[in-house]
């Protein structure tokens, strides 16, 4: 048993390591577009980048019906059964079922081209800007579908091929159009990632499997259940961002667009830096839990065991974000931005239950169980959106934090009576030992440096780095 659980770990750091990488190279890609696009087109194609891009995002959203995540748990599925001709099968289903929307999806991109030009410019100038997208549109839901063939079939070296070369490919093509077409390239650019990403996943996609012969009658009755799960999680994300999108409007109407811009620039670094990580995890976890979800002993361990293996991890970087997060703040932002020092302070000890509450949402996944995922996502953005209002009146930028790790205490309760008590699953006592010590060294750092601290802070966070070190080498030696 050892054994296994050293390979699990083995497998969850490199998948780490793998998607971290690329998913870095993705930022300075972006952050190289961006930078650009400011100095050759200016403010006006940096508004149109973003406003064409949230359109892009939000038609590709609704139309795909979540199959980019939900298929992978049956292909997953497929794939421990070992009998190829099903694998083929689900392939080739998931494939059709991507096709299907991306047609969708570009046909009622057409044909909404006037309303959506209107809606976001006031005018029908950009009509053709939107009736291009529609191929966009029909590009990502192919290329989203043959991600979820890789993920499924743990293709996952040729997965971040797919993600890594599309994103450089898409840039150096972007590039002379930005200089040489000016705001008239932002169109083409982004059809230029989409063309590329495409080509990729064309080029990388898995063909070990032959196509099977599959009625239009059985692709549809087999993708059922995906595509049910599918739109339970797009309404569960859908929930998120709508209370996203309130809070902020809310923001803006009662402490004004600066205050925003700091909620924003915070939220950036506890979310989205810190979502690499388990966005890597993920990419080799929620397959490995879909082949096991039949067996509540096997659930138990792997569980248990990307617990042990997120939070290892996530230890020293909390406590290394917090005691340099002055730094982290002066290096992305501005020496302007540090009144959100103690905001992003407290919502990095938030961010280690967001680790562990994420690591037991899987099991609703991979279990297939929609319902019960779309009324915790619910449950989890009225929570947030909730708390943030409160915690601002009270605390200002602060409140912010401590909302954010309310937030997440509690919705780390609602998903873990749905482990424990719905599906009667347990954690090993490793990780709930290892969660009590994370949680000791980030609240400690965070006191230390709240006080003035700073030599305490400094010697908690090198023992941390120190200890996560050693269980490293130990979990993968295992």
């Amino acid at each position: 048993m050892a054994g296994k659980q050293g390979n699990i770990s083995r497998m969850a750091m490199k998948a780490m390591g793998l998607f971290g990488g690329v998913q870095v190279m993705g930022i300075l890609c972006s952050i190289v577009r961006t930078k650009l696009v400011a100095m050759w087109i200016g403010p006006v194609g940096t508004g149109l980048f973003g406003l064409f891009n949230n359109a892009l995002e939000m038609i590709s959203t609704g139309t795909n019906l979540g199959i980019r995540s939900s298929s992978v748990r049956d292909i997953s599925q497929a794939m421990e059964e070992r009998d190829p001709k099903l694998v083929s099968r689900m392939i080739t289903v998931v494939r059709k079922w991507s096709m299907w929307l991306g047609l969708a999806g570009a046909l009622l991109t057409l044909s909404l081209a006037p309303v959506l030009s209107k809606a976001t410019f006031g005018d029908t100038e950009h009509i053709w800007g939107f009736v291009a997208l529609s191929i966009a549109v029909l590009l990502q839901a192919l290329t989203n579908g043959e991600y979820a063939v890789l993920q499924g079939t743990a293709r996952l070296k040729r997965l971040a091929s797919v993600t890594l070369w599309g994103t450089i490919v898409g840039l150096a093509v972007s590039v002379p159009l930005f200089y040489l077409l000016r705001e008239r390239s932002i169109v083409p650019s982004i059809l230029a990632y989409a063309f590329a990403l495409a080509a990729f996943a064309w080029v990388f996609r898995n063909r070990e499997y032959a196509t099977a012969e599959v009625t239009s009658r059985e692709t549809f009755d087999i993708g059922k259940g995906f595509v049910r799960l599918g739109i339970f999680m797009t309404l569960g994300n859908f929930a998120s961002q709508l209370a996203t999108y309130a809070f902020g409007a809310w923001l803006n109407i009662h402490a004004g667009t600066g205050e925003v811009g700091l909620y924003q620039a915070g939220y950036t670094l506890i979310n989205k830096y810190t979502g690499l990580i388990l966005t890597a995890l993920g990419m080799e976890y929620y397959p490995r839990l879909a082949k096991v979800v039949e067996s509540r002993k096997r659930l138990r361990a792997y569980v248990s065991q990307e617990i042990n293996v997120a939070i290892t991890i996530m230890a020293p970087i909390v406590a290394l974000f917090i005691l340099l997060r002055e730094f982290v703040v002066w290096l992305l932002y501005s020496p302007e931005y540090y009144s959100i020092l103690p905001y992003v302070s407290w919502g990095m000890v938030g961010t280690v239950l967001r680790t562990l509450s994420w690591c037991l949402a899987f099991t609703i996944l991979a279990k297939g169980d929609g319902k019960t995922y779309l009324w915790t996502e619910v449950a989890s953005a009225i929570i947030n959106l909730v708390l943030n209002i409160a915690f601002f009146k009270w605390w200002g930028l602060t409140g912010l934090g401590i909302a954010f790790l309310v937030s997440y205490l509690l919705y780390t309760l609602i998903v873990a009576g749905v482990y424990f008590k719905s599906y009667r699953l347990t954690l090993s006592r490793a990780s709930f030992y290892n969660m009590l010590w994370t949680m000791a060294v980030s609240c400690s750092v965070l006191l230390a440096m709240e006080t003035g601290q700073i030599v305490i802070a400094a010697v908690i966070t090198v023992v941390s780095v120190a200890f996560a070190g050693r269980q490293v080498i130990a979990l993968w030696r295992r």
